[in-house]
């Protein structure tokens, strides 16, 4: 059981919780994820780490409320507890001075991205941010952002902030005013593609962070398969960080999408 310290609505849908799990906080690093179970009969929900406190012991998770379960953990308040929390799964981010860094998050994948950020600023990098939501009130975590990001693009799909369009017109800008070294791109799989699909063209080394299906976390399912450079791999436990332009985007999308 892990209890929840306190909780923070970002949108109607958007939740952050900070829960109590100090060996989860001393042991995780960016890219980690937890597997996240409410009730005894709860589903497991994977869940990036956005952020870790290791002198008070906690983690911050933040869920979108999309299904059953997402909506019950969500609905909980600061001294309600978490029946799981297992973690730290999956590989840890690849760290290290590349030059300038291209992040790019749509949605909640910036809650992911922010650990990310900071990592490889703090490896000596000049990172540029680009955030992206369908309009305002769904960017979330800027202030964290702005302060590991040399600079912050923002991007709305109605133009209610920043500037008007999609991830990929904010991405483009940045290639062609500096040389980037390096991008990492995380949000819905639709624009993860156009992500890898545009960095491609102008020859950027990109990483991907998928939203797999999962359901064990520790490769014996299978659930979370995916083909990258025509082979099969297993988000929970080789990723879930990839190579953006040997990803089949198009199978992953499709299992998602049945999984709806």
């Amino acid at each position: 059981m892990n209890k929840i310290v306190s909780k923070e609505q970002f949108s109607a849908n958007v939740t952050k919780l900070v829960v109590e799990a100090p060996l989860i906080a001393k042991a995780r690093r960016a890219g980690h994820f937890v597997i996240v179970r409410c009730g005894e009969k709860g589903e497991r929900i994977p869940l990036t780490i956005a952020d870790s406190d290791v002198q008070q012991g906690t983690i911050t998770l933040v869920i979108q409320a999309v299904g059953e379960s997402t909506k019950k953990i969500c609905a909980l308040n600061p001294g309600d507890y978490l029946t799981d929390v297992v973690g730290p799964l999956g590989q840890a981010t690849h760290i290290q001075q590349y030059g300038t860094v291209l992040c790019c998050g749509g949605g909640v994948g910036v809650a992911p991205l922010l650990p990310i950020i900071r990592a490889m600023k703090a490896a000596g990098n000049r990172v540029v941010s680009v955030l992206a939501g369908r309009s305002k009130d769904l960017i979330i975590l800027e202030k964290e952002v702005r302060e590991s990001s040399d600079d912050v693009i923002i991007m709305t799909d109605d133009g209610s902030y920043g500037k008007q369009g999609l991830v990929t017109a904010g991405v483009e800008e940045v290639i062609k005013r500096e040389k980037v070294d390096y991008c990492v791109t995380i949000g819905p799989a639709i624009m993860m593609k156009f992500v890898a699909k545009l960095t491609k063209e102008y020859n950027v080394p990109t990483e991907a962070s998928l939203n797999a299906i999962m359901v064990d976390g520790t490769g014996m399912c299978g659930a979370c398969r995916v083909t990258v450079g025509g082979k099969t791999r297993f988000v929970c436990v080789e990723g879930p960080e990839f190579d953006a332009h040997q990803i089949d985007f198009d199978e992953l999308m499709m299992r998602l999408k049945g999984a709806q």
